[in-house]
């Protein structure tokens, strides 16, 4: 219900402008517009650094607690993707497509209604993404200056000890 409330409002942070770029609700598997295109393809690329993150301190990212397990799914890694996508995925993809570096000619629009990013989008996408990983903020729990693309690790270090009984408490990561 949480996520049909989020992308139910997810369109009043899109700004008007093209109209090929609109977003009617999240889709995927396929994405239906280039605002799905650009959120699926973040949301696998933060995918697969979480189950990196995960494997490095030697947690396995098939076995989470909130997505339900089926073979292949890396349930733990969509786990922790979860309090990270909107400040990664999601906040990029409004970058790009509000300051408009991202338009119709970076989609496939393909037939049965599917789109997806083109190799030109991806070559926008990518550099857009690798910069975000670069940008800093002050981690809750360390106290410090941490770059985004590390939060991931951060925060499975955080749940590895968590989980062995080395703290408490997991905190998740919450920025402001």
């Amino acid at each position: 219900m949480a996520a049909s409330a989020y992308f139910e409002a997810f369109p009043a942070l899109l700004r008007p402008g093209d109209p090929s770029i609109e977003f009617k609700g999240r889709t995927r598997r396929p994405p239906r517009d280039p605002v799905n295109a650009v959120l699926s393809f973040l949301y696998t690329l933060l995918r697969f650094d979480c189950s990196s993150a995960l494997e490095g301190v030697g947690l396995d990212p098939q076995v989470g607690y909130l997505h339900s397990l089926r073979p292949g799914r890396p349930a733990l890694a969509l786990d922790l993707m979860e309090e990270l996508r909107p400040i990664l995925a999601d906040r990029l993809t409004l970058t790009l497509i509000n300051r408009r570096q991202l338009s119709k000619i970076d989609f496939e629009f393909r037939s049965g209604g599917s789109v997806f990013l083109n190799e030109k989008g991806r070559k926008t996408v990518i550099p857009a993404w690798q910069k975000r990983k670069q940008e800093e903020a002050i981690h809750p729990v360390l106290k410090k200056k941490v770059p985004w693309g590390l939060l991931p690790h951060i925060q499975a270090q955080l749940l590895a000890r968590y989980l062995r009984g080395d703290m408490e408490e997991y905190v998740p990561f919450l920025w402001r």
